[in-house]
């Protein structure tokens, strides 16, 4: 009963975002559909992810969502995040990241070349990043978006977001099509 209520908070909390993603970008072939909710999750899964203080220098430090490589969300993920905060901590978009950037607390990951796109995800492996992947990735990153039936889903990789220092709130757990668990303390 609980997990029916949590569910329909978050769906309803994606759902209020898609007229704004919308309005910016028609459903049509090229997926804007798709990615107007997918970067709806991206942004409305941050509220459930915990990162490490020392990740942030300031009290009011930004938490900066990183596009690597292709950038399908347009306008759309910045109207979502516009004027949007995490407790003190802005919400901000970087595009054209890095591998390498520090400023990254998210990265959504989209290289066209596999060997590349590997490459990327492994380059925030131990690093306290909610790294997100796309559909068909050859790599996963800690969140990786799943269309199945024309719905978004996604999959959450528990132990690895452990690993890279991030606690994931079982509601968000409690989402995904898939959850490969953290391994249980000694």
């Amino acid at each position: 009963m609980v997990l029916a209520h949590i569910r329909k908070g978050f769906w309803a909390a994606v759902l209020s975002l898609l007229p704004c993603a919308l309005a910016t970008a028609p459903a049509g072939a090229d997926g804007s559909l798709e990615y107007a909710v997918k970067g709806a999750y991206l942004y409305k899964m941050l509220p459930f992810v915990d990162w490490p203080q020392t990740v942030f220098p300031a009290p009011n430090s930004p938490i900066t969502i990183c596009i690597l490589g292709q950038d399908p969300f347009g306008a759309a993920l910045d109207k979502a995040v516009a004027g949007q905060r995490i407790g003190p901590h802005p919400i901000t978009i970087r595009r054209d990241a890095t591998p390498d950037d520090t400023s990254c607390l998210a990265v959504f990951i989209d290289i066209a070349d596999p060997a590349a796109e590997t490459a990327a995800v492994r380059a925030f492996d131990g690093r306290p990043v909610l790294t997100v992947t796309d559909s068909g990735a050859p790599a996963h990153g800690i969140v990786a978006f799943v269309v199945e039936k024309n719905h978004v889903l996604f999959d959450i990789d528990d132990a690895a977001a452990a690993k890279d220092g991030l606690s994931i709130s079982s509601k968000l757990l409690g989402l995904a099509r898939t959850v490969k668990p953290r391994k249980a303390a000694p």
